[in-house]
């Protein structure tokens, strides 16, 4: 029997479910799966949401705040740009343009199409010291999510070194947009495979693209070298 949940309630699973339902009636099994997964991911920021984290809530939202805008992801462009070397600055200059490409997939390609409202955080009793400004924006997927994936792709593959490091701040920041109530879980999961996805694309396009050549290393005249 199909599950009815409110506006602000539906998940990406429970939209799905209900475009199938559409199309192959309520008894369709793929209709049935998609409503579980909706069920899954609403009870997962169900208990995010309502187990009390005191010691997590000030740093978490920190984080949420500091990615807004992409503004933490430049930042660390700008420094390995400076340190990075010759790797650095092309993983800079890579990571920015692939946070602008997935940014505008993200935001230009597919949340005006899924149109998801965000959840509810005041029915699922969110702390209020977790909130951060609720995005206007449509829920589904995550674009601080889909950015961060998108910039730690860039970077492991041109700094291995940073590359952990990165991916795992990259999971902090998009656990920090459920843990502030702004999405479910399956937006931000969505988001980084959609993140990293697009990264991919854009590493291959520059692969493509002619390379600077070192100039070769003149070694000085014998005679000089025996002087």
């Amino acid at each position: 029997m199909a599950q009815q949940v409110g506006s602000n309630q539906e998940t990406v699973g429970d939209a799905l479910a209900r475009r199938v339902e559409a199309r192959r009636g309520a008894v369709s099994r793929w209709a049935e799966a998609f409503r579980e997964l909706g069920a899954v991911d609403r009870a997962v920021y169900e208990a995010v949401a309502r187990t009390p984290t005191p010691a997590l809530d000030e740093p978490v939202r920190r984080l949420s705040d500091a990615a807004n805008g992409s503004r933490l992801w430049l930042g660390i462009a700008a420094a390995i740009a400076l340190v990075g070397g010759a790797p650095g600055r092309r993983a800079a200059l890579e990571g920015v343009v692939t946070i602008g490409v997935t940014s505008a997939t993200v935001n230009l390609g597919v949340k005006p199409i899924a149109r998801r409202r965000r959840p509810d955080r005041v029915d699922h009793e969110l702390a209020a010291t977790r909130h951060v400004p609720m995005p206007g924006s449509a829920s589904f997927p995550s674009g601080h999510a889909a950015s961060a994936f998108a910039f730690a792709y860039v970077v492991g593959r041109h700094l291995p070194g940073l590359g952990l490091p990165i991916r795992l701040l990259a999971g902090g920041v998009a656990y920090s947009r459920v843990h502030t109530g702004v999405h479910y879980p399956g937006d931000v999961v969505i988001g980084s495979i959609l993140g990293a996805a697009t990264a991919s694309l854009a590493a291959a396009a520059f692969d493509r693209l002619p390379q600077p050549q070192q100039r070769p290393r003149t070694r000085p005249p014998v005679a000089a070298r025996n002087a």
